[in-house]
């Protein structure tokens, strides 16, 4: 049952303190507070859709090389149980945030309600409409990071926004195309496409980051000329996300490939620390 919740893919939901983070209030307790109660709603929300998604998907699961070992569709977890834990799990989502909300509760609860019905969409109808299923992903992140900022009273620069979505449009392409080598080809999509689209998109992301290190208004926030050093550790985490990609065909779950990837866990931590000394220190 534990496992039918995959809490490994809560790491997703760090994305709620990228506004507390860039706004210098990492080490702020009344910032910090709100946004890790966010995370463990947000968490236990996407949870939920987890089950959903298993419940689904469960004939489609039980021909995949991989899917086929989830719960459900393994038969180690009944249909009748799964639905309990999601409503289970959504239920415990909204009570986290309608007792500790704060002045913002309705407004968490709307976004992270509107997160949910859009993956239940998805789950059900969306993800086989091309384009449109990576957007849906994407957005999701965008909406973690609002969260996130509206938790926190943080304001919600439009840099993180943009840079939000595309890294995560990027990574929904990516784990698009491990579908297409499995499949050979789909409906909406072919390899040649995905190279091409992956390959756009990952070149618009970095060009997007080195801009956003140059900006002025950025710069005058941090008090620094220095942030674009930063983009090194971008440029080689993206770098290798391609080559894991294109390369050694592993790019269908970020998840497992930031736990299991060392080079890329390191390009996360020099980016976490090069930009926590510029803010910090």
């Amino acid at each position: 049952m534990l496992k039918l919740l995959r809490p490994e893919q809560w790491l997703k939901n760090l994305f709620v303190f990228l506004p507390v983070f860039f706004n210098g209030q990492l080490l702020n307790v009344s910032a910090l507070l709100p946004c890790t109660i966010v995370f463990i709603a947000f968490s236990f929300a996407a949870s939920s859709i987890y089950c959903f998604n298993d419940i689904y998907d469960i004939e489609a699961d039980k021909l995949h090389p991989e899917k086929c070992k989830r719960p459900i569709a393994s038969g180690i977890v009944s249909k009748k149980t799964a639905y309990i834990i999601m409503v289970i799990s959504f239920l415990f989502s909204m009570l986290i945030l309608f007792f500790f909300g704060g002045d913002f509760r309705n407004t968490l609860i709307a976004l992270v309600v509107f997160y949910y019905a859009m993956n239940l969409a998805y789950t059900i109808r969306l993800k086989r409409c091309a384009i449109i299923d990576v957007v849906i992903i994407s957005v999701g992140f965008v909406l973690r990071v609002y969260v996130g900022g509206i938790a926190s009273d943080i304001w919600i620069s439009e840099w993180i926004v943009i840079m939000t979505f595309l890294l995560a449009l990027f990574l929904a392409f990516a784990k698009r195309r491990d579908d297409v080598i499995l499949y050979k080809n789909t409906n909406y999509y072919n390899l040649e496409f995905m190279n091409q689209i992956i390959t756009l998109v990952a070149t618009i992301t970095i060009v997007a980051y080195i801009m956003y290190t140059l900006s002025p208004d950025v710069i005058e926030r941090f008090h620094t000329r220095y942030i674009y050093i930063t983009s090194i550790f971008v440029l080689m985490g993206i770098i290798r996300y391609l080559q894991i990609t294109i390369i050694d065909f592993k790019s269908g779950n970020p998840t497992k490939v930031l736990l299991r990837d060392r080079f890329i866990q390191c390009c996360v931590i020099g980016w976490v620390g090069s930009f926590s000394i510029i803010i910090y220190l």
